[in-house]
């Protein structure tokens, strides 16, 4: 299945420009519909428990709320520019609230959410800094990252896959067809497998290439052993060596007293991605 409604998630992050290509180029290559979503504060909320003068908290929610709708104005005519230059089919929509309960809200009733990874040098509230993990691990549907460090537009033709031959894997290759039916190399890459019956067979990757196989996928598998290099810098240093212009892995993370954990892996990746991501939970 094809994808066919995409949401992009713009933020105030000034990499934004090259997620909007890459979420309007998939659009125009899949005839897709691309949603732009744009969160912002519900100031009243934000200051209805603190302790300044209600008049004064009047004033300042007013000032700052021009503030929020020249901001989007800007980000809704870049939104509107791309979409129009593209001659895809877009709609833009301002959703005020916290920035990870909107984004993970809209991002179900979607195919798949495309979204910039968070560059830490950047001012941010804290919910705009999660809103990628977030959306990653409370959507229910698969999530393309976009690396704030440049990234070309075009992307998806020397594709590589971190494949751990769990549920979250299985999930993103599943979830990514669309994309590895058109790569032109695929190459499915097992870290440290293991054998048994939770394992990756006799041939590690060699079950899921062969499964690719059958939607006319051409992949090649291949494992490594690397106990002293972490999983994620792996992932990154194979993809480099390949030349991947896309990574497509599972993502692991669980909650411990309201907190989100995450896997080694996905944290890496996360936090250190040089293409872009395509991740499944």
């Amino acid at each position: 299945m094809a994808f066919k409604d995409l949401l992009v998630h713009i933020g105030k992050s000034r990499h934004r420009d090259q997620c909007i290509e890459i979420a309007a180029g998939m659009a125009l290559a899949f005839d897709a519909h691309l949603t732009g979503l744009y969160t912002v504060p519900d100031l009243t909320k934000m200051y209805a428990s603190s302790f300044v003068e209600p008049l004064l908290i009047t004033d300042i929610v007013a000032s700052q709320e021009a503030e929020q709708a020249r901001a989007c104005q800007v980000a809704k005519s870049l939104f509107n520019d791309v979409t129009r230059r593209a001659g895809i089919k877009a709609e833009w929509r301002e959703v005020k609230g916290d920035a990870g309960d909107a984004a993970a809200l809209h991002a179900r009733y979607v195919d798949l959410t495309i979204i910039g990874q968070t560059d830490p040098d950047e001012v941010l509230t804290e919910s705009e800094r999660m809103v990628p993990v977030r959306v990653l691990f409370e959507s229910g549907r698969p999530v393309l990252m976009v690396p704030y460090v440049t990234a070309p537009v075009t992307f998806g033709k020397r594709v590589m896959i971190a494949w751990n031959a769990s549920p979250q894997a299985t999930r993103a290759v599943n979830d990514s067809l669309p994309l590895l039916e058109e790569a032109k190399s695929v190459t499915v890459l097992a870290i440290n497998p293991h054998h048994g019956s939770r394992g990756h067979g006799e041939v590690p990757g060699a079950d899921i290439a062969l499964h690719l196989a059958r939607h006319g996928v051409k992949a090649e598998a291949t494992h490594v052993f690397a106990d002293d290099v972490e999983v994620g810098n792996m992932i990154l240093s194979r993809a480099a060596d390949l030349e991947a212009d896309l990574i497509v892995m599972g993502a692991y993370g669980h909650t411990r007293l309201r907190e989100l954990v995450l896997g080694g892996a996905t944290r890496s990746l996360l936090g250190q991605m040089t293409v872009p991501v395509f991740m499944s939970h």
